[in-house]
This record gives C-alpha cells, structure tokens and sequence, in this order.
C-alpha cells in the first residue's frame, strides 16, 4: 500500500501516518519523489484496511500496490534518475560505459581509458575481481585493479564501474567506485543486496543467468528495502538452450521493465552474445527498443585480453558504435 500525501502535508502529519502503521504492525518506508511525498507501507501479506488512513489530515490519496516487489514499482514512483557525474540513467541522455572486461595491466587499461573517452564514452569499465567459471581462470588484480581504476578517472574525469563479489570486499570497492556492480551469478546474493542497500553508492545491478524479470526486480526491492534507491538495472542476457550464442539477449524485458518499475535499466550486449561481431547490431536495438544506457566491453587487442577477449571491440568498431547509436537515439527523441 503507497499512502501519498498532500503538497502541502506537514512533518507532524506525516510522522503520525508513520505511527499509525507502525502500530498496524507494518514498517512505513519514506519514498522519495520531486512530486509527491508519499509512505510505502511494508510487511503486509494481504490487503491493507486503510479506511481509517484515508481519513488522516495532509492524506491525499492511498493506492494499493498490486506488485510484490513495492518499492521498485512504478505505482510507488513515477520515474527515478540516478545521477553518477555528468551521467543522469533515467533521463533522455543515455550514457555509455565502456572499458574491458578485466583490469589487466595498469599502462593498457589506462591506454583503453583514452581511447574510450575519445570516442565518447561517458564511464569507465573494468573489473578488479572477477568471477570465472575455472579456478585457474584470471581472477583480477584486486585493490591493485581498484587503484588503476581510479588513476584512470583521474586522467580522463570519467566515473568508474567495477563489480564486487561479496560481504567482505564490499568496503573497500566501495572506497574506489563510483558504481558498485552485482554481477549476474550474485543477483540472489541476499545478504550482498541488503549490504549494498545500506549505503548510498549507486548500484549496478545485473539480471541473473537464469532469472525472471521478476525475480531481477525482487532483487531490487532487497537494495531499496535497505534504504538505497540508487539501483540501475542491467539486462545482459539469459542462458537459454540456444548454442550459437553465450546467452540470449532478452530486449523485451527493456519495455517491460519500463512499465512495471521506477528504475532506469541498461544493456549488456558483450556478455549477451558473447562474440564481437554481434555486439554492434545488439547495442543498437537496445537502444532503439529504449534502454536508459549501454555496458560495452572494448580492448585495445582482445586476442591478448586475458577475459572475454573474442566478445570485446576494439576502438575503431566502438567508435563506429558510437556514431551508429547516436544517429538511432536522435531518432527517438534521445541522446548520447
């Protein structure tokens, strides 16, 4: 249930809503909004009496939230835009991050990090720990990784992304980032979402390998259930029994999202296919279809990238991607 409050409602009348629910043996939950003030009203299993709410002074209307996942629902809030440097996810500008998938050496990252910027990204990538399928796989460079990430964008003043991978190094990619990623194989990592959620750093969150879109919400409602509404959402593909490519790039969920939630979603068209050469088609739909930003992986030289190297572009097919997309996004009345 989403209690919303008048324009002009007072701090005494919205604390005595909260007492009311508090009493009701729910927990009410402040949703932020430039619009409207408004309370969510937490822990019910069934439908709300509100009759007696309605009533209350500064109360302008109750709606009930027919979703499981509340706080993310778009009937809780219109539409949410998650700030991140010059870069506004939710809005018309659709940003663009882009960098490798690992970060493998200091002098190469920051030779991607130029080359990038130049093309027009608008945030850097890399990742300073990494999940692989093989324990002998490369698995990062750690806080090595996370100081070149920053030395990075203090040579090209873009923000950085980097993925964490669990409770105990959350603090300190936290320390380096400026968007704190969940990668696909934590998306049901409970008690990293409800970690993530008690502070304020944006977070990128990614759709398991495997995941409904309702499942990916649910793990939404877990980070803004903990007090952060900073949550981008990512769709990076579905493993499904199709061989051809690593995953199935699910565009469809990009409208449907839009529909159903508040938050800004993004594509990941490297992870989705898997190989370079669909990257660039894939990344133009996404943008056609409507999705708030894209995730690219680029490499200076893949053949020699120590993860993920065949579904990487190299410069010149990014910069190409770059005038492709902005020709699209203008055409919809967005852009890069």
């Amino acid at each position: 249930m989403l209690v919303v409050m008048k324009n002009d409602a007072t701090e005494e009348q919205i604390k005595a809503i909260s007492d009311v629910i508090r009493n009701m043996g729910y927990t009410p939950e402040p949703v932020p909004g430039v619009q409207r003030q408004a309370i969510c009203v937490l822990g019910n299993k069934s439908r709300v009496d509100s009759s007696h709410i309605e009533v209350m002074d500064g109360v302008k209307e109750v709606i009930h939230v027919t979703k499981p996942f509340k706080l993310v629902s778009r009937e809780s809030k219109e539409k949410s835009i998650i700030t991140v440097g010059n870069n506004k996810f939710g809005s018309i500008t659709l940003p663009v991050i882009a960098g490798p998938c690992a970060v493998e050496d200091r002098v190469k990252f920051l030779e991607i990090a130029d080359a990038v910027k130049h093309e027009g990204a608008t945030m850097l990538r890399g990742g300073a720990f990494k999940p692989r399928t093989s324990p002998y796989a490369f698995q990062g460079l750690g806080e090595e990784g996370l100081k070149i990430l920053a030395e990075a964008r203090g040579k090209t003043g873009l923000p950085v992304c980097t993925e964490v991978m669990d409770t105990d190094t959350l603090a300190m990619v936290s320390e380096y980032a400026d968007v704190v990623q969940i990668g696909a194989r934590n998306m049901h990592n409970f008690s990293l979402l409800r970690k993530v959620g008690r502070q304020k750093k944006p977070i990128l969150l990614k759709r398991g390998l495997s995941a409904t879109i309702n499942e990916l919400l649910m793990a939404a409602e877990y980070i803004l259930s903990e007090g952060n509404w900073n949550v981008i959402l990512c769709e990076r593909g579905i493993r499904t029994f199709e061989e051809q490519t690593r995953n199935t790039l699910d565009l469809s969920a990009i409208p449907i999202i839009h529909e159903l939630s508040h938050l800004p979603i993004i594509v990941d068209p490297s992870h989705a296919c898997g190989r370079w050469d669909s990257v660039p088609p894939l990344a133009r739909a996404a943008v056609a279809t409507g999705a708030d930003g894209l995730l690219i992986e680029v490499h200076m030289n893949p053949l020699e990238a120590l993860s993920d190297g065949p579904q990487s572009l190299k410069p010149e097919k990014f910069s190409q991607l770059m005038k492709d997309i902005k020709n699209i996004a203008a055409s919809i009345g967005r852009k890069i």
